[in-house]
């Protein structure tokens, strides 16, 4: 696996798409970095926080904890990201 930040970004988007979690739809934010090797895990999550701040990815704090879902107005954008960057073909 690449351990570039794009690459870790990319992975970060396609791991929410794939479990649709767009919109109302939320993943707990410490379930991120599953699925990344551990000495990458702290990457994913960074890569997480950025993708909060580009507007990528939304945040939403309940009393049980932080939960993310990604931005359903920038779906085509979030899949060209994926696309282009791990080469996966997304619907």
């Amino acid at each position: 696996m690449d351990t570039s930040f794009d690459v870790i970004m990319a992975e970060v988007l396609y791991n929410l798409h794939r479990r649709h979690k767009y919109g109302g739809s939320h993943a707990a934010y410490e379930h991120v970095a599953r699925g990344f090797k551990s000495h990458l895990r702290g990457k994913a999550m960074e890569a997480a926080d950025e993708l909060i701040h580009m507007g990528l990815v939304f945040k939403k704090p309940t009393n049980y904890g932080l939960q993310v879902s990604l931005n359903p107005e920038r779906a085509q954008e979030i899949k060209s990201i994926i696309r282009r960057t791990l080469g996966v073909r997304v619907d």
